[in-house]
């Protein structure tokens, strides 16, 4: 089974420094990383508003926690949000890939 993880970085450079990491140490296959996005939130009571760039992380389902936990020690943020969930269907050749993903951790 195929997991995603959506993640927001302040900028592009720390998305691909993490996204590297994580491809090295063959916990993800693939990360996309989008152009800059407007967030506005709401955090320890008050309001803010900011730029981040978002991320879709790619990795299988066995990985998932495993993958969340390093993303989150590597994060810059101190409360990163980071989501991640299981896939209900990936594509024909989709889904072998990324079941080959974290051959090291098992």
């Amino acid at each position: 089974m195929t997991a995603l993880i959506y993640c927001p970085f302040p900028d592009q450079e720390t998305a691909e420094k993490i996204g590297a990491t994580l491809l090295d140490e063959e916990l993800i296959g693939c990360i996309n990383i989008g152009a800059p996005i407007r967030s506005l939130f709401a955090w320890d009571g008050e309001r803010g508003e900011g730029t981040e760039v978002p991320a879709l992380l790619k990795t299988n389902a066995r990985l998932l926690d495993r993958v969340v936990a390093r993303l989150e020690s590597l994060h810059p943020y101190d409360t990163p949000a980071i989501l991640g969930w299981n896939c209900d269907a990936a594509g024909a050749g989709t889904q072998p890939w990324l079941d080959g993903i974290g051959a090291l951790h098992e």
